[in-house]
This record gives C-alpha cells, sequence and structure tokens, in this order.
C-alpha cells in the first residue's frame, strides 16, 4: 500500500468508531456515512483494502464505495487537504495518471500572520515567585506539585476583579476570593482560557473555568503533549502534573476525536462506585477506545493521593491500560455498581 495512503489511515483511525488492522492492507471499522447496524454497536461493515495500486473504501451495510482520496475528503475535510498536499508533493496529479489516488493541484493560499497578543497571566505572580508561607504555595507544596511546575500556575488575590477586566463575566464582585490561575493555552503556547482553584475550603465552586476564546477546546496541557506519543487524558489539571505527556479535561462536551491523536488513553479517577465514571467507561470502551482501570491494590482516588503514597504512576499507567474485550473483563472485576 502507498506510504501516504498508510500514513492517513492512521490519522483518520481516531474518527472512525471500533477501528481495527485486520491484516496488512485490510482496515476494519463502522461504516460512518450510513452509521452501520443500529441493532448491533459491535458490527463493523466498512472497509478500507487496496487492489493493486489503489486505496479504496466500502461499506457492505449502505454499499458505499469510494477511493480513499474521497473517502477521506467526506471525513475530514482538513486532512484531506493536507492528504492532498502529500500526495502532490509526491508526483501523484491528475496529469501523472497513476492509480485511483490521483489528486487535482491543492490550492496554495497565504493567511496573514497573526502576532502573539500580551499573555494576561504577566500581570499576576507566579507561584513559584511566593513565599514559602504563602497561603497558595503551601497548599500546591502540599499536593506534592514540584517547583518547575509552580512557576507554571498563579496567584490571583482577587479574581473576579481581575477577570472581569479581560473578560466580563461576574455580574457582581462581592464576595471576591483568592485563587490559584491554570492557564489553558494551545499548543503554541497562546492563551485561550484559564481555570481559577479557590483557596477557600468552604467555596461551593471549587473551580471555574473561563474561555477567553469560546471556540477553543476546555483542555488543559495542549502545549506540552507530543502527538507521537500515547497521550493520557485525565479528569483534572492537577492530576496531569504528574502524568508525562497528558492532558486534562476542563468540560464534558468535547469529542477527542477530532484531534486526529493516533494514539490516546482516558485516566478517569480510581471511584468503582461512581456510577457516572463507569458508565463514561463502558461507553469509551464501546467505541473502541484504551481506558486505564486501577488495579485492586491501589486504594486511592487519583492520580495525586497515589503520588502521595509514593506509588510509581506511569508503572501503573502502562501495565492498566486495556480495551475492547480485556478492557471489558477488568472493568467488570472493577466496579462496584
Amino acid at each position: 500500500m502507498d506510504i501516504i495512503d498508510s500514513k492517513y489511515i492512521g490519522l483518520v483511525s481516531s474518527r472512525l468508531d471500533r477501528f481495527k488492522k485486520v491484516k496488512a492492507n485490510l482496515y476494519n471499522f463502522r461504516c460512518p456515512i450510513c452509521g452501520d447496524s443500529q441493532k448491533h454497536r459491535n458490527k463493523a461493515r466498512g472497509y478500507i483494502y487496496q487492489v493493486k495500486v489503489n486505496t479504496n473504501f466500502k461499506c457492505h451495510n449502505c454499499g458505499a464505495s469510494l477511493s480513499f482520496n474521497n473517502f477521506l475528503k467526506r471525513i475530514d475535510s482538513t486532512l484531506h487537504k493536507q492528504y492532498v498536499l502529500e500526495k502532490f508533493k509526491e508526483g501523484h496529479t491528475s496529469i501523472s495518471g497513476v492509480g485511483n489516488f490521483v489528486v487535482d493541484k491543492p490550492e496554495f493560499t497565504f493567511t496573514k500572520p497573526k502576532f502573539k497578543g500580551k499573555d494576561i497571566c504577566d500581570e499576576l505572580t507566579k507561584i513559584s515567585e511566593l513565599n514559602t508561607t504563602h497561603r497558595a504555595k503551601k497548599y500546591l507544596i502540599n499536593r506534592g506539585i514540584n517547583e518547575d511546575t509552580l512557576s507554571k500556575l498563579y496567584y490571583c488575590p482577587n479574581f473576579k476583579e481581575w477577570t472581569n477586566k479581560h473578560k466580563k463575566t461576574f455580574e457582581s464582585t462581592k464576595h471576591d476570593d483568592q485563587r490559584i490561575i491554570i492557564p489553558l493555552r494551545h499548543s503554541d503556547g497562546t492563551l485561550f482560557g484559564y481555570q481559577g482553584r479557590s483557596l477557600d475550603p468552604t467555596s461551593k465552586m471549587r473551580y471555574i473555568t473561563v474561555m477567553l476564546d469560546e471556540d477553543a477546546p476546555k483542555l488543559y496541557g495542549l502545549e506540552k503533549i507530543n502527538t507521537q506519543k500515547p497521550i493520557y487524558i485525565l479528569e483534572g489539571p492537577f492530576d496531569s502534573l504528574f502524568v508525562e505527556n497528558s492532558v486534562a479535561m476542563c468540560g464534558s462536551d468535547i469529542d477527542i476525536r477530532t484531534f486526529g491523536w493516533s494514539n490516546y488513553i482516558w485516566v478517569f479517577d480510581n471511584e468503582p462506585r461512581n456510577r457516572e465514571i463507569v458508565s463514561r467507561i463502558e461507553k469509551l470502551i464501546d467505541r473502541g477506545d484504551k481506558v486505564v482501570i486501577w488495579p485492586n491494590t491501589v486504594k486511592e482516588k487519583d492520580v495525586n493521593e497515589m503520588i502521595l503514597a509514593k506509588h510509581d504512576i506511569c508503572t501503573i499507567l502502562e501495565g492498566s491500560t486495556y480495551s475492547e474485550l480485556t478492557a471489558k473483563l477488568k472493568l467488570n472485576l472493577w466496579k462496584k455498581v
């Protein structure tokens, strides 16, 4: 199979439900065009396969039949543009007439460069610069967060007032409070939002998320991940600080598959009696995603508590990652609901 086709099959696979490699040059998944069987969620009748020099798509449920070029264009237009450009560079144009994967000359568009604006977090004090007796710094040190990480978090003495200065969010600034600011950044480091963690143990809203860009994903840690390595997806930003190459959910309305990551693993809190967590894990397993099922030897509720209990979190995560049937069996042993 053409090496570029193989590459883009891998990139689009996260968008394909129950995707798996059957054998060399043959891939199976639930058809994204017709949705495949509505009665049997495990049935997958969409295939990508090779015939001579051609890479094709075929669904044995709805009968759809497309070249991989047209299939990718229909499923992910952004990824398709990258695919077309690579094909063009390799000489697979409509002039060459080789196979059914020929593409027209791509349109090259140039947009005016955007210059990075002021980072509003620069107005605040980094946690690392605070006195060791400061309330915010003591709180984070007690959670086991190291000095290097403290330099990426900020202290805000008047959260509501500071937030309203940059985005009208609160009707009143009465009963303002101190909060630790957890910045949300794009992969290039540009700030698009932040979470404020209250230092008041009696606060009814421990975390408040403010989005400066409403179209941005509510994810923490995008600026520090390597998409060529497994990406761990955790429930909270503080937990993600202890796991290499990880992000944290700051909202539940995100479809991770839209990022095009080829290898990601879900990590939920160790709460086997939590019906919501169990239900979410079940749905992800049915979708074909990888999940971490905590071993019975771990009693702590979340990653932060496991770190404080001196667990080797990296070893546990690597040894507790499952998918498909094995994941279902492990989940049944773990859950208590």
